[in-house]
């Protein structure tokens, strides 16, 4: 069904900002969002129309995106943030601030891709004219040479490697969507990644950066203790803590770092700014600072992620070209050597 999934974030980054601007303004939400819902493509009107139901039926906007799926978990967790702290115009705001940043980071990061896609392009080529080649070339006892050792030569033989390149590529897809998808939910694909080098610190970064930002927010709003960590984990559930828990550690005396710290959830920059923030009496900007400091940490790391992959792009040409050439100088040196021993 059309407009039955997500809202993309190019489109959601806008929606949220105006609506930004007409709460702000002391625009009635539901008069808003049923504006919004006329602007957006029209592939996309029917989730904005169920969320508006949702709306109508006196659900608050963060609920609303969350029963309909409108919306990434992330971004619903924060507009539940704004929904309970009465900060929803400076949530949406900030919300929308937050995709933005995202959206070009993943646009820097598809342009980082470019070259290692086309040096990839290159090697199959590379593979499909050399055994093009090793059909046309004939050895001495006439058979076709091998260059590449793979037992392809030939017109059949460039059918069978893309054929071969094509099977992979499916299930390597297949894979990547199962792979996105566990991770979105923060399934096995989550827990896995969290450990890879590069990749799992920039995501633990960067949904610690969510967390920290949903916690300032609420920190500004005055909320309890107890209250500001539960919205904080709706915003970044890969740091979900339980608020109870939370709350008897608090109430047995701890303060709120050393509680953060039982709780085994958090890294340690969020914990350490919060104990600056505590000694200061300024927890809430000491939240904001260190979520600016975890995005710049997190579009690091994946860039680097992206340089390790065009450096092992560029290796995997390298030592094809390398094999290449050493096959092909080897197999003339075994026609010489057999031309020098005939009689």
């Amino acid at each position: 069904m059309a407009g039955s999934g997500r809202i993309p974030d190019t489109v959601l980054a806008d929606v949220l900002h105006r609506l930004s601007i007409a709460i702000a303004a002391g625009i009635d939400l539901r008069r808003a969002w049923a504006s919004e819902a006329e602007r957006v493509p029209g592939r996309w009107r029917p989730v904005m129309q169920r969320v508006a139901a949702r709306l109508a039926a006196g659900d608050a906007l963060g609920e609303a995106c969350a029963a309909t799926g409108a919306m990434p978990g992330v971004v619903a967790g924060m507009l539940m943030v704004g929904d309970r702290t009465g900060r929803l115009a400076e949530v949406l705001d900030e919300t929308a601030k937050t995709l933005a940043r995202s959206m070009a980071t993943r646009r820097t990061l598809r342009a980082a891709l470019v070259g290692p896609a086309i040096r990839l392009v290159v090697a199959v080529l590379a593979i499909v004219v050399m055994i093009v080649v090793s059909g046309l070339s004939r050895g001495l006892d006439g058979k076709p040479l091998d260059f590449l050792g793979l037992g392809l030569t030939g017109r059949g033989g460039v059918m069978l490697f893309l054929a071969g390149l094509g099977a992979l590529a499916a299930a390597v897809a297949v894979a990547g969507v199962a792979a996105w998808k566990s991770w979105r939910r923060r399934g096995w694909a989550w827990r896995v990644g969290r450990g890879l080098p590069l990749i799992g610190p920039a995501a633990v970064a960067a949904e610690a950066a969510a967390w920290c930002r949903a916690a300032s927010l609420a920190a500004h709003a005055g909320v309890s203790l107890g209250e500001t960590v539960e919205l904080a984990s709706l915003a970044a559930p890969g740091f979900g803590c339980d608020r109870r828990r939370v709350e008897d550690l608090l109430r047995s005396g701890r303060d709120l770092p050393e509680t953060l710290a039982a709780t085994g959830r958090l890294p340690r920059p969020v914990i350490e700014a919060v104990a600056v923030g505590e000694a200061t009496g300024t927890t809430a900007e000491a939240l904001d600072r260190v979520a600016d400091h975890l995005d710049e940490s997190a579009v690091r790391g994946f860039t680097a992620a992206v340089q390790t992959v065009g450096f092992m792009a560029w290796a995997l040409v390298a030592c094809l070209v390398a094999t290449v050439v050493i096959r092909v100088v080897a197999t003339y040196a075994r026609m010489i050597n057999d031309l020098t021993r005939t009689p």
